[in-house]
């Protein structure tokens, strides 16, 4: 029988998760940024081999805040890693441990016989693999652990055998030829997302969601789909559609480039931008953007 397991990813912002995620699955999985906490939801990417599958949980970066926003974030990532049959904890190399790992290594210590270690960003010249493994085996002392580059895809093979050796026997959850069991509205929404978070970062990093609005197909077979931009102040509008549409012309234009290489059919994309000052305050927005 084939095995298979849900593993869930933990670790700080920015610690690699979703370049793992996507290294790993061998496609574009989950959005990456240089802003800390770009992933908001548990985003499933699927590693099929012949010994079975792998169904791969990108949780939010772990994050110590008392922001409602950022407390959401950190719900979804704990949940993960309670629900998950292995749990994946990912540490990057070229930062010190501080209080927000420290706080991650508790909230991780219900799962530590579930756990396996991965230590990321070998290849950097600041990295400290030492360092961490001290980490790990202070808190972790029988855990498995791995050095690693998710972004160069050095020592990967190693880890996803380890990942199988603990998996327990099962069916597939998901056909052979799926890499992720994302939706396409939501898979094209955090397309958008990304390329707001590249080229705003500075001003706005997590003033921004992405609504969907509509679709309809085109007589050509492509996708017509139309997106909100929501932002919370006036002022990020304007930054958002730039001088003379310049902006918001910008991120269309790679955006659809992105998506031609996901989808079998060409993505036209209609954005517009809108202003709603409590979006991070609504309850109801909240559940329906983080899950």
């Amino acid at each position: 029988m084939s095995k298979s397991a849900f593993v869930a990813l933990a670790g700080r912002p920015s610690a690699g998760k979703s370049t793992l995620v996507n290294a790993l699955c061998g496609a574009k999985v989950s959005i990456v940024s240089p802003v800390p906490q770009t992933t908001r939801n548990a985003v499933r990417g699927i590693v099929n081999r012949a010994e079975g599958q792998l169904v791969l949980l990108d949780t939010p970066g772990f994050h110590l805040s008392a922001k409602r926003f950022n407390q959401r974030l950190r719900n979804v990532s704990t949940e993960a890693y309670a629900d998950a049959d292995i749990v994946l904890y990912l540490i990057d190399a070229t930062r010190a441990s501080g209080a927000e790992e420290e706080e991650l290594a508790k909230a991780l210590a219900s799962a530590s016989s579930r756990l396996v270690v991965a230590i990321n960003k070998i290849d950097l010249p600041a990295a400290d693999a030492a360092a961490a493994r001290l980490l790990v085996s202070e808190r972790f002392p029988s855990a498995p652990v791995f050095e690693l580059s998710a972004l160069q895809g050095i020592g990967l093979e190693a880890l996803v055998e380890e990942l199988f050796r603990r998996a327990p026997e099962g069916p597939a959850w998901y056909p052979e030829e799926y890499y992720t069991d994302q939706e396409p509205v939501f898979r094209i929404a955090e397309i958008i997302r990304e390329k707001v978070l590249l080229h705003t970062r500075d001003e706005l990093p997590h003033a921004v969601y992405v609504e969907y609005k509509d679709s309809t197909r085109a007589d050509d077979g492509s996708l017509v789909a139309s997106y909100d931009l929501v932002v919370e102040r006036d002022s990020q509008k304007g930054i958002l559609i730039g001088a003379g549409g310049a902006m918001i012309k910008r991120l269309r234009e790679e955006s659809e480039a992105d998506l031609a290489a996901i989808f079998d059919y060409a993505v036209r994309l209609r954005l517009s931008v809108r202003v709603d000052s409590n979006w991070k305050k609504d309850e109801k927005r909240l559940r329906d953007l983080i899950f």
